[in-house]
């Protein structure tokens, strides 16, 4: 099973930021508002918090997970993401998130192939839990739906970048 010494630093460095990209790219598509961003940031803290407990997440999930209980895991992923997303516009943030969830797809289908599809599903997962943590288009949280069109349109290009189904 694979785990942190499976990958070159940068490698794992591009893993960490996947788990983060994937719930930035759904915000980006359709910014939510204060409370509304505070919502999907809280639904992909969750997905962390789900995984460190279920004990049969796959050992790579758990890996990250774990790294990101860490100061430096946590300052890796932060700076990582600042890096790649500093100035960006929403539109141009969710491209590049899109990009850096295709890299750690192809990543990890090269050096774990047998977690590959976990790890893929559990990002999708996150992406789809920040899609559903807010309504959209609504005035003060009445209204508006679960899911805009854009969040959907995103989630599409988010399963075809990691080829799940």
């Amino acid at each position: 099973m694979a785990d942190k010494s499976t990958f070159t630093p940068d490698e794992w460095t591009l893993l960490l930021e996947s788990v983060m990209m994937a719930g930035i790219a759904v915000t980006a598509a359709e910014p939510s508002g204060l409370w509304g961003m505070l919502k999907e940031g809280l639904a992909n803290s969750s997905a962390l918090l789900q995984a460190k407990t279920d004990a049969a997440a796959n050992p790579l999930v758990k890996a990250l997970v774990a790294d990101f209980e860490t100061s430096q895991g946590r300052t890796t992923a932060r700076d990582g993401l600042q890096a790649k997303l500093k100035g960006a516009k929403p539109e141009d943030m969710k491209a590049k998130c899109i990009e850096t969830l295709q890299q750690a797809r192809a990543v990890v289908e090269a050096k774990a192939p047998d977690d590959a599809g976990a790890f893929t599903a559990w990002l999708y997962q996150i992406s789809q839990r920040v899609a559903e943590a807010a309504k959209e288009g609504g005035f003060l949280g009445f209204g508006g739906v679960a899911v805009s069109d854009a969040e959907k349109a995103t989630l599409s290009e988010i399963s075809a970048a990691l080829k799940v189904a």
